[in-house]
């Protein structure tokens, strides 16, 4: 993980992606616009969430979305600011959100908008009221051009391996952004003073292992029996002992994960047996930006980028962080009964 090499110079993330854009002669900037959407978009989101308690954004609207969850005051709110934000970029042609019962398809845009936007606008929503931390998660894609344009769900339902860029914001005690365009994981944290993201580290680098593992134990009985073994084993002896690191927003967890290496798990259980977490909004992003950072994304049984997705809203099992401590859980996962079973 390197560092902004002079600490007295103020790289902006506007800048930072320009400057990555002129590495390659064949860009044409439309991304980078894209992606300015995105920070103008996140700005306004965390000045609500600074806000929050001051002026009337806490607490559930009384709807559910489609996920079948409580809808919060925020989410409406971060939802909007995303679509807005990119609903005038020109170049964005879908998009859709983890709020929304259907893609968002942007009949003004020029017939050349050839990026898709799929997003969480507010992950760990239902933690605001509690502060603590919570964020925004994004995945970029392309139009497929063998496809037909009006063929809307074939150009959303790509694998993973296909992003051209994603990213998080977390809000928190500082509030940080992070993004790959396939070219590393580069990380600003917003200045107040001055209204900027300003470069942090560049190029992050995840460690390679971490005794640090992130999952809801609560759930653990109805856990696949090889993700038990693993628990056992992480907490069986001051040797292999592991630090359970568990906020219960994915984005923040991730971002720890990201910086001091460990693995975050969220498997299958009795009650959700496909997983919990959105393939397109959460797994696809994170698990683009954890390999950029030298780490690794399964669903316990392939990796996460290679999975073709079936529905908008598809869930699935994610384990991710460490390449070795994700290596370490799938070796319990291929060793249990039911795999050998299967």
């Amino acid at each position: 993980m390197s560092v902004t090499p002079n600490s007295s110079a103020i790289v902006t993330v506007q800048q930072h992606i320009m400057e990555r854009q002129r590495r390659h002669p064949g860009a044409t900037g439309q991304l980078s616009w894209l992606l300015s959407g995105i920070i103008l978009a996140t700005k306004i989101i965390e000045s609500h969430v600074r806000r929050a308690g001051i002026v009337d954004v806490l607490g559930e609207t009384g709807e559910t979305n489609v996920q079948g969850e409580s809808v919060q005051k925020l989410d409406i709110l971060a939802n909007e600011c995303i679509l807005r934000s990119l609903g005038y970029r020109g170049n964005v042609g879908i998009m859709a959100s983890e709020e929304d019962d259907e893609p968002h398809i942007i009949k003004e845009a020029e017939e050349q908008a050839r990026y898709i936007v799929l997003f969480d606008p507010l992950d760990g929503s239902s933690n605001i009221d509690v502060n603590i931390s919570v964020g925004t998660i994004f995945s970029v894609l392309q139009r497929r051009p063998e496809v037909d344009r009006n063929e809307v769900m074939a150009h959303i339902l790509q694998p993973g391996d296909r992003q051209v860029a994603a990213g998080y914001v977390v809000y928190s005690s500082s509030t940080v952004m992070a993004y790959t365009t396939g070219d590393g994981v580069h990380m600003f944290t917003l200045d107040p003073l001055i209204g900027a993201f300003v470069l942090t580290r560049e190029d992050v680098v995840m460690p390679e292992r971490g005794k640090m593992y992130s999952i809801n134990e609560a759930y653990r009985s109805t856990f696949p029996e090889g993700v038990q073994r693993y628990l056992e084993w992480a907490k069986s002896d001051e040797e292999n002992g592991y630090s359970l690191r568990y906020v219960g927003s994915l984005v923040a967890d991730f971002h720890r994960t990201l910086l001091r290496g460990g693995v975050f798990l969220y498997p299958p259980t009795k009650s959700a047996p496909e997983g919990k977490l959105r393939l397109l909004y959460e797994a696809n992003p994170l698990g683009f930006m954890a390999e950029q950072a030298g780490g690794a994304a399964t669903d316990g049984r392939q990796r996460i980028l290679d999975k073709q997705p079936k529905a908008l809203h598809q869930r699935t099992p994610l384990i991710l962080g460490s390449k070795e401590e994700v290596d370490r859980v799938m070796s319990f996962l291929n060793d249990s009964p039911d795999a050998k079973g299967a």
